[in-house]
């Protein structure tokens, strides 16, 4: 039986400047990739490759550009793997908040370039709605949900605090009004965790980006959606999507940018369902970074997660 590999895409927090440039330069096939999207995607009258490798931090960490950015280098990583035998019996995929737009083109729901306009469309939506309701985000360090939740209840005092990511176990983000998340900071130690507020433009994953789902739920009905060829893992259910039912998928996608994003969950979810012994598919993380590898270490530490953020780490994975 020939081996079979999981891929993870990584979402908005794993960009950072001169990100695919290696893969650009070592790969026929990751090239082609960023030249489809300098075709649809330009910052500013330049094309989002020359953003990516050589924007300033400050333009590659804006939502409406690092969306695109992570999509286009993520895919490109993946074809120059494939040009290199790697990655080539895709079984399952998963994606990190915007990562799952990734993981849904992989496994057949629409093209690049749709897929690529889809997240263009997402991250200046979410950016405008960051820019218009002067939110936050507050890292958890050492919480369970309860206590998150208690802090939630204790700093919100009538604004917008809501639980946004359950990244791994003892890792949640917080997200709401600025004011709130200022409270969050204090109230975190009556619980016993550490809190951290994080340079975000805003309030992703909770009330305060209803202005951008319902910009993309017009978006999404205009984009045709294929059935899945493998299973992806929703971050909304933290289950697998159904594979045929587009509906369904729409409104989930939609969903993702106000609800929580229940990524330890699924990943656990993911991890208990494999086989053992010489059956179990391997796991691999695209390019930009190594985030994902970092959770799954908290989540389950017998999951081995091959990272690929540059070329030279693949030519010593070949499977």
């Amino acid at each position: 039986m020939t081996h079979q590999q999981i891929i993870l895409c990584p979402g908005q927090g794993a960009q950072t400047p001169g990100m695919g440039r290696a893969w650009f330069d070592s790969s026929t096939a990751a090239a082609t990739i960023f030249r489809r999207a300098d075709a649809i995607v330009r910052i500013g009258g330049e094309p989002l490759s020359k953003v990516a490798f050589e924007g300033a931090p400050e333009t590659v960490h804006r939502t409406d550009v690092s969306q695109p950015a992570l999509y286009t280098c993520a895919i490109a990583s993946l074809h120059a793997l494939q040009e290199r035998g790697v990655c080539t019996n895709i079984c399952s995929a998963a994606g990190l908040s915007l990562g799952e737009y990734t993981a849904l083109h992989i496994a057949g729901a629409f093209s690049f370039e749709d897929g690529l306009q889809l997240v263009a469309e997402r991250g200046r939506q979410m950016q405008a709605a960051a820019q218009a309701s002067k939110g936050g985000m507050v890292a958890l360090i050492g919480a369970d949900e309860a206590q998150a939740q208690a802090v939630c209840d204790a700093a919100a005092q009538g604004e917008v605090l809501v639980c946004a990511n359950f990244n791994a176990p003892g890792q949640i983000v917080l997200s709401g009004h600025a004011s709130a998340c200022d409270r969050a900071l204090e109230a975190a130690a009556t619980v016993g965790c550490r809190a951290t507020k994080l340079q975000v433009a805003g309030a992703f994953h909770s009330p305060l980006m209803a202005p951008a789902a319902e910009a993309m739920a017009a978006v999404l009905d205009r984009v045709p959606l294929q059935p899945l060829k493998v299973p992806v893992w929703s971050n909304v259910t933290a289950r697998p999507h159904d594979p045929a039912n587009a509906a369904l998928l729409r409104t989930l996608l939609v969903d993702q940018i106000v609800r929580p994003v229940q990524w330890s969950q699924s990943m656990a979810a993911l991890s208990a369902g494999l086989p053992s012994g010489e059956t179990r598919p391997s796991l691999h993380e695209l390019a930009p970074g190594s985030v994902l590898k970092g959770l799954m270490r908290r989540i389950d530490r017998t999951c081995e997660v091959t990272t690929h953020d540059k070329p030279e780490i693949a030519d010593a994975t070949k499977v």
